[in-house]
């Protein structure tokens, strides 16, 4: 009898919900796909490498934007100015810690990497918040105006940039120990895309965590479902909108970083230059989901590469191309996080 008391007391398990794991076997099934066109399994490993690099900065330079857009449902056409904002902020630390960039030591190298991150970050983050509360918000609401005034705002941002650093390409070092590539054997992998995967990987795996995993991250989540309820609980729900939309920008910055450090110059276009294939990683992945913006980016990052070794007459619109076949199979995208 108690027997039976347990078991008609204890709660039902609830339902777990379906996990989706076909768009993950697109991009080994894409490299085991490239292998016999490209021929040598050596140069295959140093094309995938560089496309999961390439993809990796890629990821960095969009997720920013699509976690403003999924979270907040804005559409930030400036998002490409805080890229290009982030990578000159790199000057504010290789000006006085110039010594370090050429100094035959790893750790100065990779601690003046973190330290250009950091300035870049706390540049674009506080741009982010006057950008919010200048441009943005009064325009909430309105996709629209949304797409006109954060259009006004990048302009103004980009000629403010001409005036700080002027009009001329920037070169910047890259940090000794980052030059060069590993060589293993017939595979050459460089040091800086190794580097570029470690750090696109660890920020997915933190804003992965810190959106499931966290109270911070519960709270937006029910923000965006509920802002009225969340507003009841006695939580600003404003206050946690703009922060989001400061780590966005932030996250530009470190993308800009990274994209500064590959290119080796500094333009104020260059932000703008990356905007066309965010937008196709973001629409690749689903309007709004950080986990279909990483693979999103890794599949269009390896696609250009596979194609531009095989085709290189197809490389400009290989893009174009994923893009459309994977709407063709998926409208709303890899990982849809909502019906818009």
């Amino acid at each position: 009898m108690s027997d039976l008391t347990t078991d008609a007391a204890a709660p039902a398990e609830l339902p777990r919900a379906k996990s989706d794991w076909l768009p993950l076997l697109l991009i080994p099934a894409l490299a085991l796909l490239a292998l016999p066109f490209v021929g040598s399994p050596s140069t295959w490993v140093t094309l995938t490498v560089a496309g999961l690099a390439m993809g990796m900065m890629i990821f960095l330079m969009a997720s920013g934007l699509t976690l403003v857009f999924g979270l907040m449902d804005i559409i930030n056409f400036g998002h490409g100015v805080f890229i290009s904002l982030g990578a000159y902020a790199t000057l504010l630390v290789l000006g006085p810690l110039a010594g370090w960039a050429t100094a035959d030591s790893v750790g100065l190298n990779l601690a003046l990497l973190l330290l250009c991150i950091l300035a870049a970050m706390a540049v674009t983050g506080v741009a982010g918040a006057v950008f919010e509360r200048v441009i943005v918000r009064p325009v909430y609401g309105s996709h629209l105006k949304q797409i006109l005034v954060t259009m006004g705002g990048l302009i103004v941002t980009e000629q403010l940039i001409h005036a700080i650093w002027g009009a001329s390409p920037i070169p910047i070092p890259l940090p000794q120990s980052l030059r060069g590539a590993f060589v293993l054997g017939d595979i050459v992998m460089e040091r800086y895309r190794v580097v570029a995967v470690v750090i696109g990987l660890a920020v997915f795996i933190g804003m992965q965590l810190l959106l499931n995993r966290t109270r911070i991250g519960l709270l937006i989540r029910a923000g965006v479902e509920n802002p009225e309820m969340v507003e009841a609980l006695g939580y600003r729900i404003r206050r946690l909108f703009v922060s989001v939309f400061i780590a966005g920008s932030a996250l530009a910055g470190l993308g800009g970083v990274m994209w500064a450090f590959y290119r080796q110059t500094l333009t104020a276009g260059m932000g703008m230059e990356v905007m066309v294939l965010v937008f196709i990683v973001i629409i690749i992945g689903g309007l709004g989901s950080v986990g279909g913006c990483f693979v999103g980016s890794i599949l269009v990052a390896l696609v250009a590469n596979y194609v531009g070794f095989i085709e290189p007459k197809l490389a400009l619109i290989s893009n174009i191309l994923v893009m459309a076949l994977v709407l063709i199979w998926r409208p709303q995208g890899l990982f849809p996080v909502a019906r818009r």
